[in-house]
């Protein structure tokens, strides 16, 4: 690899499609062969030709990606910084606007998690907040993920002593200092230089649990690499790893396989969204389409639909995956525990008891797949009420709409083991790592306040009795069958 050192006037030259040039990270690039093939078009290419690409290049792409897509004879030389003026350092404007710094509030006037998307939607690029706050179609799952917490009451008991609570537990045998863990997010970048690197940082000092997401903006390695880059304000913190089946099962196997030998803790196979649910305020928003995930390998773009990050950087994914290739998952990361995120009804609760798996995360992608799909509070009361022995054969968990302590509270009385924070965590990292802590420990705080409030002092005293569900009992189905439509359709004919 060439170690030559390049001057600006020289790098300046090389600005044109069949001679062009770019800078990231220090190292001057040729990728003038590449140019035509670049999946993000040649234009944005273009923008940054002769001229240092890392800003734009990093808020995208992690900076090692580069020097592994690109053959070493690419590499040419690195830059003389002792050349470098102050005209040429200067970016060109974007082409996608950026986030709005200026309307960004002081982190320590965020005092609930509501702040923290209020802030996000205030100050995100609007790109990055279409695809963040986005669900499908009408976002009616979206709403009702939240609002149904609401129509819970909780029956407070006192004359408790309640001075010392905890709110330790554990997931999946991993001691953790609270009952929530970072749902998978993807895409980290779009609000964050670091994204899910920052994220692996927060949840490390926090004590709580990261699910990392196949189509992170970052390679598991680089996650876990920040993860251990100091591990003296933390303790050992579980990570885990989201997994979407790819149709080329080979990359799928060789990413388990990396995944178990990285250290990753258990595998959440995501079931909910065998294809991307129709998310209208993304679709509506143009795609930067120099925008790709390491891990998925997929590279976004527009087309006659629209420009959702989620449908596009979907594409990869298998849709005929079934119950048969739990085993298969299995064999390609022996020992790793298996967790299905996404059930959404009892019988598939049930299913997946049967086949031995170790969790279940009862999720709907935070209304993002399946419009009028059932808040999954709702889902956790339709366990208790048909299948109650899945809480005791396997660890069931819940994401979806949590804002508070007491949302929490609630879904821990119905059985949860633990609560995921997707969007909320996501709306946090607009502040870095410390917006991560600060979300989690308001939070928390709060759970404490509700375990006070309700006369107990630990997470395993938590139980249904605690809760007045009645205002929502009506909405929990019996079983498989429609309470009283008997209707079928008839059998085609053969003919």
């Amino acid at each position: 690899m060439g170690q030559r050192l390049i001057s600006v006037a020289e790098i300046s030259k090389h600005n044109i499609p069949r001679d062009l040039w770019i800078v990231v990270d220090g190292a001057v690039y040729d990728i003038t062969a590449f140019a035509p093939e670049h999946p993000g078009g040649l234009r944005v290419l273009l923008q940054y030709a002769g001229r240092d690409a890392t800003a734009a290049y990093s808020e995208v792409h992690a900076l090692s990606l580069i020097k592994t897509t690109l053959p070493s004879t690419s590499h040419i030389g690195i830059l003389d910084a002792n050349s470098v003026s102050e005209e040429w350092a200067t970016p060109p404007i974007p082409t996608f606007p950026k986030q709005n710094v200026l309307s960004k509030p002081p982190l320590d006037t965020l005092i609930c998690a509501h702040d923290f998307e209020l802030a996000a939607s205030k100050s995100f690029a609007p790109k990055a907040w279409a695809f963040v706050s986005s669900a499908a179609t009408d976002c009616y799952t979206k709403d009702r993920n939240s609002s149904m917490y609401s129509q819970i009451s909780l029956r407070p008991r006192v004359l408790r002593n309640v001075s010392e609570v905890t709110t330790s537990t554990s997931m999946l045998g991993h001691k953790i200092r609270a009952p929530i863990f970072c749902s998978p997010t993807s895409m980290g970048k779009l609000i964050h230089p670091e994204g899910e690197r920052e994220l692996g940082r927060a949840c490390r000092d926090l004590g709580i649990p990261q699910i990392v997401s196949t189509s992170s903006s970052y390679s598991l390695a680089e996650v876990m690499n920040a993860i251990e880059e100091d591990k003296t304000g933390g303790s050992e913190m579980p990570v885990f790893f989201q997994l979407y089946m790819d149709k080329n099962r080979s990359k799928s196997e060789k990413l388990l396989k990396h995944v178990k030998d990285r250290g990753v803790k258990a595998i959440f196979l995501t079931v909910d969204a065998p294809i991307t649910g129709k998310r209208e305020a993304d679709e509506r928003i143009k795609a930067d389409e120099s925008v790709s995930t390491p891990m998925s390998g997929v590279q976004a773009k527009n087309d006659k639909k629209g420009g959702a990050l989620g449908r596009i950087m979907g594409s990869f994914i298998d849709a005929s995956t079934t119950w048969e290739d739990i085993s298969w998952i299995r064999i390609c990361a022996p020992g790793l525990p298996i967790v299905l995120k996404g059930v959404q009804t009892a019988m598939d609760a049930v299913m997946a008891m049967e086949a031995g798996v170790d969790g279940i995360l009862v999720s709907n992608h935070g209304g993002r797949s399946l419009d009028t799909a059932p808040a999954t509070i709702l889902v956790l009361l339709e366990l208790q009420k048909c299948c109650p022995e899945v809480f005791d054969r396997m660890e069931v968990y819940v994401d979806g709409g949590i804002t508070r302590g007491t949302d929490i509270f609630k879904a821990l009385c119905l059985g949860a083991k633990a609560v995921g924070i997707g969007r909320g965590c996501v709306y946090a990292l607009n502040y870095g790592k410390a917006g991560v802590e600060h979300l989690v420990e308001t939070l928390n705080d709060e759970l404490e306040t509700t375990m006070r409030m309700c006369g107990i002092t630990s997470l395993d005293q938590v139980h249904p009795g605690l809760l007045q569900t009645g205002a929502v009992d009506h909405l929990v189905p019996n079983g498989e069958e429609h309470p009283y439509a008997q209707w079928r359709p008839k059998p085609r004919s053969k003919l």
